[in-house]
């Protein structure tokens, strides 16, 4: 019972700001408030807590480069398999096809499962995957099907079937320069404007470093940590909706359709191949089963303006991790 509860209550949260929103409790764009206040302050604040509190080996870096990679391969499985469908159906694809709910999902998860010492390993885990989640996705999304950064595609350019939106060809080399500088400031700003990426890197340097967060930093964090689930789902309740159309349904059976087998394989990789202790490999293993990032719903509303499809994803996606970790964690055995 105590391996169940902490996941239903989760998922009972989501549904929570689903029903508040359709009774009108929360008005339909509320969740924009939420959104920012989740991912500039209390995730961050989440990280923090998880470093001032369990102490971080720089052996687990190892953990960093294998999240990379299996938040890596998928979108870039997804555009080279779906070079014939429409650019805003590939785009949803890639955004959400890919990357880890660690933070305001597995952290809790991991918590009831194994206890507090897997939040270490599953931190180290959510540095790689940050890498992706927090701007890597988006911005090579953005970058391989021609995107332009800051505005969503339009109602015509989503329905392109040519793989990618029009590109302009520029005959002028002062224009072509101009253009790929700013594909590099896009590139940078994507990283750096990310409070929780940036938030990482800090921690890692002090890290590396050998530098110990003082106890008052631990104290001063620990709210962010405790409200960071809860904020989080509540979130995702209130910009979920459900599909409306068949279109809208068969977008996110193939999203399940990519996720599943994907964290089913890096799962048995990080068990049988990572070279750590039972307790870091089933931390990672489990933290590959988690559900649709966060992140993936707040760039699905930037690029494609429908972030609430993104949020049923989640929600169907977190749902179908709780079973999948469970079932995991029982195969594994307590550790």
């Amino acid at each position: 019972m105590s391996v169940v509860l902490e996941p239903v209550i989760l998922l009972a949260i989501i549904l929570l700001g689903y029903l508040f929103k359709r009774v009108g409790l929360f008005k339909p764009m509320d969740y924009r408030v939420l959104q920012t206040a989740e991912f500039n302050l209390i995730l961050p604040g989440a990280i923090v807590f998880s470093f001032a509190t369990n102490p971080h080996d720089s052996s687990l870096l190892l953990v960093s480069v294998f999240a990379f990679v299996a938040s890596l391969v998928p979108p870039l499985a997804i555009y080279l398999t779906s070079r014939h469908a429409s650019v805003g159906h590939r785009a949803f694809l890639m955004l959400n096809g890919s990357g880890f709910n660690i933070g305001c999902f597995s952290f809790p998860m991991l918590q009831s499962l194994l206890g507090p010492a897997a939040l270490v390993p599953a931190a180290m885990f959510d540095i790689g995957n940050n890498v992706m989640v927090a701007a890597g996705t988006n911005v090579m999304t953005q970058g391989l099907l021609h995107i332009r950064p800051g505005e969503p595609l339009s109602s015509e350019e989503k329905l392109v079937r040519v793989g990618t939106a029009p590109a302009v060809k520029l005959d002028d080399s002062d224009a072509r320069n101009l253009r790929f500088k700013a594909m590099l400031t896009n590139i940078v700003k994507g990283f750096l404007g990310s409070v929780s990426f940036d938030t990482y890197l800090v921690m890692l340097a002090l890290m590396l470093a050998g530098v110990t967060l003082p106890g008052w930093v631990a104290q001063a964090s620990r709210p962010f940590s405790a409200a960071n689930a809860f904020c989080s789902m509540l979130m995702v309740g209130m910009l979920m909706d459900l599909p409306a159309s068949v279109q809208d349904v068969k977008e996110v059976a193939q999203i399940l359709a990519w996720r599943i087998p994907f964290g089913v394989i890096f799962a048995l990789a990080a068990w049988f191949l990572l070279p750590f202790g039972p307790l870091v490999r089933q931390a990672v293993a489990l933290c590959c089963l988690a559900p649709t990032a966060v992140f993936a719903t707040m760039f699905t509303d930037k690029v494609l303006g429908n972030a609430k499809l993104a949020g049923f994803t989640l929600a169907l996606t977190a749902f179908c991790s709780t079973i999948l970790m469970i079932l995991a964690h029982l195969l594994m055995g307590t550790v």
